[in-house]
């Protein structure tokens, strides 16, 4: 946990620009709600954070009977994300700005997953050429995502059906050490009911 006041500050400008990415814009008040902190906390974050060049004013929200209040969103190029989703065969890979919006091209290619030695091998190394391709500077990145088949560990990084290591070795912590990013991993049927949820039709849906 925090303790420190910058370690505190850090965690609730985090909490900030996780809801903006979920959201396309919100008020200082509907922050303020999601983070749990006061308004005029939320406030100077905010501030800080448009200062930072990492969220940016969006207009207005809609009227509720009042004077509409400032609506703030994350800026969609200040960070990156490497998406790839594999399945038995076929792997693509992506890079997303923070608006979820596809930065170049689409990356397709065949990548036998079963009895594949160097498929985490040939895995990184398009994922790092992708990155070199696109121009964009390597520190713009924040991580990759990756969707699989198979019984996914995604605490320990492990995947217990395809791409095993010796001795069920992390598949994340082996691809950091590849490609320099922090990655994730996860199956990619949970993942597709995820991104349902927090972008699609039924976002905000209890069941």
């Amino acid at each position: 946990l925090p303790t420190t006041m910058t370690e505190k500050k850090k965690l609730y400008r985090n909490k900030i620009l996780k809801e903006l990415y979920f959201e396309n814009a919100l008020s200082c008040a509907d922050l303020s709600v999601r983070i749990e902190k006061s308004f005029p906390v939320t406030a100077k974050l905010l501030e800080q954070l448009i200062k930072d060049n990492l969220v940016v004013e969006a207009g207005y929200t809609a009227s509720t009977g009042g004077r509409p209040a400032h609506a703030y969103d994350i800026r969609r190029d200040v960070m990156y994300l490497v998406s790839v989703a594999m399945d038995q065969f076929i792997t693509k890979i992506a890079i997303m700005d923070m608006r979820n919006k596809r930065i170049g091209p689409l990356e397709n290619f065949a990548l036998p997953l079963f009895d594949n030695p160097d498929a985490l091998d040939i895995l990184a190394d398009k994922i790092t050429g992708l990155i070199k391709r696109s121009g964009l500077a390597a520190d713009k990145f924040i991580g990759i995502g990756i969707g699989m088949p198979g019984f996914v560990d995604v605490r320990n990084g492990v995947n217990y059906s395809q791409l095993k290591l010796p001795g069920n070795s992390s598949i994340t912590e082996y691809l950091v050490r590849k490609t320099g990013l922090p990655v994730l991993i996860d199956n990619d049927s949970s993942l597709i009911a995820l991104a349902e949820l927090r972008f699609g039709e039924t976002r905000g849906e209890k069941d």
